[in-house]
């Protein structure tokens, strides 16, 4: 049985390597330290992880999981913790990554998976995950629903779970299939355009909560009506933000062949 002294001492060496990779912007709790006590959100994601955790699968076993920008792999070790045959984080920064291999190491879940990788890359996997999770990532981009598409049509094999930050109506109006020009017998556009539940994204030029990354904000339709679109159909929604969805058709997608674009990486002359 450890001492109280060999235990502190033991504590005090763990928070002197969790703060030497910090700043941290998930509070994971690693052998009983938390990494970000004093998070400006407070306990954070675990608070908003308890708002829709029993929407996933509690058992995983023998199912595959990719976490795209997985930062320092909260979500990454909740599924290995459900049993999941194998999970991959991604993310482009590796400060974050460097933290989730830590975490994982110390919670003897050293054969989850980090790589440095962007979402746009994700076709260099070269294969499909049960469960894909693309949470607080969306709005960080500067191409959204190319990310959706490349999403869709490389790793999604079956499960999403997708959050984003939504500014706007909360409300989702229901739009016609198809949008007339001008209202029937007249010159003027349809009114809906004009009502904040329809879908709409707001973009943010500048920054937001002090982020210049922080680039788009959609309502509560856009969102739902963008994984719509890529080819994903909402399952449960256990939180405003967030939506579990299953891999469908995509809309008018035997008239378009690939939703995704791939630009090329040379540099320009």
């Amino acid at each position: 049985m450890k001492t109280a002294a060999i235990a502190s001492n033991e504590d005090l060496a763990l928070r002197r390597r969790i703060d030497a990779l910090g700043p941290w912007f998930q509070n994971l709790r690693i052998g009983g330290v938390e990494t970000a006590p004093d998070h400006f959100l407070g306990d954070y994601p675990a608070f908003k992880y308890a708002r829709f955790r029993d929407a996933i699968p509690a058992d995983l076993t023998g199912k595959t999981v990719l976490d795209i920008g997985c930062n320092a792999g909260f979500y990454a070790i909740e599924m290995k913790r459900r049993g999941a045959a194998e999970v991959v984080g991604i993310d482009s920064d590796e400060r974050y990554l460097a933290q989730a291999r830590f975490a994982a190491e110390v919670e003897g879940l050293s054969d989850i998976r980090f790589e440095q990788l962007s979402v746009y890359d994700v076709a260099r996997l070269g294969r499909r995950f049960d469960l894909v999770i693309f949470m607080g990532v969306l709005y960080h981009l500067r191409h959204p629903l190319l990310a959706l598409d490349l999403i869709r049509t490389h790793v999604a094999g079956d499960m999403l779970l997708f959050q984003t930050m939504q500014q706007g109506s909360p409300d989702v109006l229901q739009v016609p299939e198809d949008h007339p020009f001008h209202v029937p017998g007249t010159i003027r556009p349809p009114g809906y355009f004009d009502n904040p539940a329809y879908p709409k994204m707001h973009f943010i030029e500048r920054s937001f909560a002090h982020d210049w990354t922080n680039w788009w904000a959609p309502n509560a339709a856009c969102a739902q009506a963008m994984l719509r679109a890529a080819g994903f159909t909402i399952e449960a929604q256990p939180e405003e933000e967030v939506c579990l969805c299953r891999v469908a058709p995509v809309p008018f997608g035997d008239l378009m062949g690939s939703a995704a674009v791939y630009p090329a990486r040379e540099e320009p002359v």
